[in-house]
């Protein structure tokens, strides 16, 4: 068997307890990751490349919460490409920044992004200790990188900047459309590229260029693969997977939520001459429950298939307030038998409802209908 010499090039002590903080192998240089309390309630936990490490209530993290599950979160740190992957295990929320990362659910966190153990609280930062220096403490350690981003403080109702639709490209699908095929790095995990895919919303919830409102219950993100011309989505922070996770308290949370869907409206220069819908997918393919503000012209080179088309414009496509008024009355959300086949229905103009034979010729139709 071969043997693999590991010399240590930096170490540094906290109350009495040593860490290596770079090695060198064969294979050359590793960073070293650590996760730290930002209350310095306890020492820094090393987190061993590619390891899974269970955190949670108990002597580790000295968190004595019992809302706080003892197996909280699972957590791997990948320490040559400089972030950590979160699983939340426990039933209570475990939160990266200010989003909750959701029971099953896992996310990535880089350094500069605060993971808050449970219900916003118990807050630690990630750190690979790459410098030079000696860190001799905690609060050294959980100082953010050059490289780090946080996500801006919540407003109370803050407009971010023009409601105008773009298709920059940023973090995440649109919820109808299919992820791109990537070539993935040598070693990746699957499961990370996967978890990516799922945690699009979550992701682009976080990201200032994406948003353009916010309070303390919602955020509105521009749809990247808009499929009219305005399309915006209507997110709350609260973590709800789908329509069917709903119940009769979330009722006051999505009046809100059609509310700011009506503010976006108001604040749109073309609401005058163009109709719009706000509703949501009946089975959406991407987790959250999002509320779609959508323009209905439908011109945009985005809406390229039958798939795209009969999702906005059939039953498939559930008006807000009917959501609302499920609620009000049965307390959830029936999605009725076959929805899913609405999809491959014939192209139909939702205006005249007369029948298309291609996406070309239908939307060579729709520009009969457009306003001057």
């Amino acid at each position: 068997m071969k043997k693999i010499v590991c010399h240590v090039l930096q170490c540094f002590v906290f109350n009495g307890n040593t860490f290596c903080s770079r090695y060198i192998t064969p294979a050359g240089e590793m960073p070293v990751c650590f996760l730290v309390s930002e209350d310095d309630s306890h020492k820094p936990i090393q987190l061993h490349h590619q390891q899974s490490v269970t955190l949670g209530r108990g002597p580790q993290t000295r968190i004595k919460d019992k809302k706080c599950s003892r197996e909280q979160v699972e957590l791997r740190a990948d320490c040559n490409r400089g972030f950590i992957t979160v699983k939340q295990l426990g039933v209570n929320p475990t939160n990266v920044d200010n989003v909750v990362v959701g029971k099953g659910n896992q996310v990535t966190v880089k350094p500069g992004q605060r993971l808050s153990m449970v219900n916003q609280q118990y807050p630690y930062t990630v750190k690979f200790t790459e410098d030079t220096s000696t860190p001799r403490s905690a609060a050294e350690l959980s100082k953010p990188s050059k490289r780090a981003h946080r996500m801006s403080s919540e407003g109370n109702g803050e407009k971010i900047k023009s409601p105008a639709n773009t298709t920059s490209d940023h973090h995440r699908m649109s919820d109808d459309s299919p992820p791109p095929k990537k070539t993935l790095p040598s070693g990746s995990d699957k499961s990370e590229s996967a978890g990516h895919w799922s945690q699009g919303l979550k992701v682009s919830m976080q990201d200032p260029k994406m948003q353009v409102y916010k309070d303390e219950r919602v955020v509105v993100i521009k749809d990247k693969y808009p499929k009219a011309r305005y399309h915006w989505l209507v997110l709350p922070w609260d973590s709800i997977s789908s329509l069917k996770a709903l119940r009769s308290e979330h009722v006051e949370l999505l009046k809100h939520m059609q509310r700011v869907g009506d503010q976006m409206l108001q604040q749109c220069p073309d609401a005058h001459k163009l109709r719009f819908r706000l509703g949501y997918h009946a089975i959406p393919s991407m987790s959250h429950v999002h509320l779609h503000v959508i323009s209905q012209d439908f011109d945009s080179p985005c809406l390229k298939n039958k798939k795209h088309w009969n999702s906005f414009t059939t039953d498939y496509f559930v008006d807000s307030r009917d959501v609302i008024a499920m609620l009000e009355h049965d307390g959830k959300v029936t999605v009725k038998e076959g929805t899913s086949d609405l999809l491959k229905l014939p192209l139909r103009c939702h205006l005249c409802r007369k029948e298309q034979p291609t996406i070309p010729k239908l939307k060579e139709h729709l520009k009969t209908h457009l306003p001057s």
